[in-house]
């Protein structure tokens, strides 16, 4: 996978893709084409085999993504507008979707279409100097990307509200204590951190993280859905030699070699 005009690609020896949103100059802003280069990565990374994580992140040390790119909405027409959000929306739930974990590494500013960006990722770690919220209020308009819905999900109606309502981002420190990150890590250590943690998480059964990842994102349809996708996962993921392989390794207290069979 080559990188784009926007976009680094990386697709390291371990399996783990590195997407670096590439514009520094606009603190890395969702231009429309960043924004399509986005959809066309994930789309290649989903059909290859070899992709076993994503890791994605800002180029230089201010930004993870500071927003959309204000020039290119404001002076769409209505339906025009709504397809710019649609267009968004739809590149995000490709994100969100992945059958491989992805992270989001936010190395600073992480605004607007970014904070949404981040939102649709697995698991977010933010360095330090991270600075993440939803200014769209502020510019007279609202989170068009899916962030009402995902801030919503994961930090509670009343914190999502608070931000949105005045659109004031926070720091990282308020971010991990209302639960929008995972983790904040020194800005030196963000990618070591985060490359650590995918690791950790491909030396596990491959196709139970993926069944762990639909099985997760069922819980958000609400009802018995969640609980009906769960069973069914864990039936799949007992046809699998994987799993006698995990079993047979913690009797033998060895590590499991698993084949993603």
């Amino acid at each position: 996978m080559n990188s784009t005009s926007f976009i680094q690609v990386e697709l390291r020896p371990d399996g783990i893709l590195l997407l670096t949103i590439d514009r520094v100059a606009q603190y890395n802003a969702l231009s429309i084409a960043t924004v399509e280069e986005l959809e066309h990565l994930l789309h290649q990374a989903k059909s290859r085999k070899e992709v076993r994580a994503i890791l994605l992140t800002g180029a230089g040390n201010k930004a993870f993504v500071a927003g959309a790119d204000i020039n290119e909405f404001k002076l769409l027409s209505p339906t025009e507008s709504r397809a710019f959000a649609e267009r968004g929306q739809r590149v995000l739930q490709l994100l969100e979707q992945m059958p491989v974990p992805v992270v989001a590494a936010i190395n600073g500013f992480a605004l607007g279409g970014g904070c949404e960006l981040a939102l649709a990722c697995h698991i977010r770690i933010a360095s330090e100097n991270a600075q993440l919220g939803l200014p769209e209020v502020k510019l007279g308009i609202i989170p068009g990307y899916g962030g009402t819905q995902r801030l919503t999900q994961l930090v509670g109606r009343g914190q999502a509200l608070e931000l949105m309502l005045t659109g004031n981002p926070i720091n990282a420190t308020e971010a991990l204590r209302i639960g929008l990150v995972n983790r904040v890590v020194p800005a030196e250590q963000l990618l070591p951190i985060s490359i650590e943690l995918l690791g950790t998480m491909l030396e596990r059964a491959p196709f139970a993280l993926t069944k762990v990842l639909e099985a997760t994102a069922a819980a958000q349809q609400g009802g018995d859905q969640g609980y009906r996708v769960e069973a069914a996962a864990f039936e799949a993921c007992c046809q699998l030699t994987d799993f006698q392989e995990g079993v047979q390794a913690f009797v033998e207290k060895r590590k499991p070699a698993f084949t993603g069979q």
